[in-house]
């Protein structure tokens, strides 16, 4: 009997997709081919590699109008906002795209009479990249395109949940005419990942998901000289200062905390704001929240969809519970969301104020419409407080002082600190976490140091010759 994994929509809880797994005899082929053309690719110009890449790009582009409701059907988030993770797709790719050149361009040492002495970057050879279904554009091709251009062959494994992205990044690369062999787009459970990673022919990993995820992929790991890339999540605070601009804060802080339903590994899921601005702060973030409308994520007017899976709302339902049995306040009513109804992965954003470190909301992922408000006396406070997590992607500071954020940044315990923004990706800096966020990087000049190694050259020429 076929084995399939099957792609329950959180729309309406109907199956949307059914795949059958890659058989195992399928996946020894595409490593086959992938070694194949990863030979011939490697020594390919970089300018063609821009080419092939550049024109996948455009393929996917063109794919927007199917693209933006299966987004919807498969893992809830509203159309109207569909298109914008293709946008941040295209920029982030094109922007790795232009900066190849010199990424991986040879890096000389000051000359010395007699040698020619250099660092070549070289590609590792076969890149395996496991991608999540939060943003399932946006994060598989921080991997995927620089991994190409610096040579390497490319195998996808995609999220159960966003089967269709997989194929779509396949068709992309079809119409752009990528040499065959190069990518795969394999559909395999875990037992089949963990034998990949552990074969001993994939020669880096790019990991993005849960903490317990990137432990597994550690473990299958063990035991090869390979590459590890993990994005784990976060708990990503923000701390809003007296002299913030508070309508700037709340406005930007409300969207980094609901977009996506709250489902984004660096997005705000708690807020520590200067005891002077609280009140006013609390009142002003809860008002713009209300002004959502949670409901069917193919309809226009809909601004929050379900969550990914009724489990994935059932468990941000218990930790708000949990939360307010221990004494947090929520500051909005659910009843002002009548999409909202237990049981289901339609779950109203939520507002919780009277908060401490002692409830799960303020220290363990949530990865949902939650988000939890304490104030604090001073930067000190703030500070420990943001540090005293076991994740640490994205902090921001919310000021008008530009040496205080660089200052409380720089005793933040963070792989970004943003200074009035949050929750985005610059392609030109490097996208890092610390303690269970992670470890490794990808975008910017850095990521591509991440899917190279490098290779010295230490030529000796000009000798006397001969008598």
């Amino acid at each position: 009997m076929t084995r399939t994994v099957r792609l329950i929509s959180p729309v309406d809880g109907s199956l949307y997709a059914e795949r059958p797994y890659t058989a195992d005899a399928a996946i020894a082929q595409a490593l086959d081919a992938a070694e194949h053309a990863q030979r011939d690719w490697r020594r390919r110009p970089l300018a063609e590699r821009a080419a092939f890449c550049t024109a996948a790009v455009d393929a996917m582009l063109a794919m927007e109008a199917e693209i933006v409701p299966e987004l919807a059907w498969q893992m809830g988030r509203p159309v109207r906002y569909g298109a914008g993770e293709l946008r941040g797709f295209a920029e982030r790719a094109r922007h790795m795209i232009d900066i190849a050149p010199q990424a991986l361009a040879p890096i000389e040492p000051e000359p010395r009479d007699g040698f020619r002495r250099y660092i070549r970057r070289e590609p590792l050879g076969v890149v395996l990249v496991i991608a999540p279904w939060n943003y399932p554009y946006l994060t598989a091709v921080n991997s995927i395109i620089p991994a190409l251009m610096a040579g390497n062959a490319v195998l996808l494994k995609h999220a159960s949940q966003t089967l269709l992205v997989g194929e779509r990044f396949a068709e992309a690369f079809r119409r752009a005419n990528l040499p065959d062999g190069l990518f795969h787009n394999l559909v395999i459970d875990h037992r089949q990942a963990a034998d990949l990673i552990g074969s001993g022919r994939v020669q880096q990993v790019n990991f993005t998901g849960s903490v317990a995820g990137g432990y597994a992929v550690q473990a299958a790991a063990a035991g090869q000289f390979i590459g590890v890339g993990l994005e784990l999540g976060g708990k990503d605070p923000a701390y809003v200062r007296a002299d913030a601009d508070l309508g700037h804060a709340v406005e930007n802080l409300v969207d980094g905390a609901f977009f996506n339903s709250g489902q984004s590994c660096c997005g705000i899921e708690r807020i520590y704001v200067d005891r002077a601005i609280y009140p006013d702060f609390i009142d002003a973030f809860a008002a713009l929240t209300r002004q959502y409308a949670l409901g069917n994520p193919l309809e226009q007017d809909t601004t929050l969809g379900p969550l990914v899976s009724t489990e994935a709302a059932e468990a941000v339902r218990q930790q708000i519970a949990s939360a307010q049995s221990m004494g947090a306040r929520a500051m909005l009513d659910v009843r002002d969301f009548p999409a909202d109804a237990p049981g289901s992965a339609y779950l109203a954003p939520q507002v919780l104020v009277d908060v401490a470190h002692r409830m799960a909301v303020m220290r363990e992922e949530s990865f949902g419409p939650v988000v939890g408000i304490m104030p604090v006396d001073d930067e000190g406070e703030a500070i420990d407080l943001m540090n005293d997590s076991p994740y640490g992607l994205t902090a921001s500071i919310w000021t008008r002082d530009l040496d205080a954020a660089e200052r409380i940044g720089d005793a933040t315990a963070t792989g970004t600190l943003f200074m009035n923004r949050c929750d985005y990706l610059d392609p030109a800096l490097a996208w890092t976490g610390v303690k269970h966020s992670g470890r490794g990087a990808t975008l910017s000049k850095v990521g591509y140091e991440c899917l190279t190694r490098p290779k010295s050259f230490h030529l000796r020429h000009g000798l006397d010759p001969e008598p």
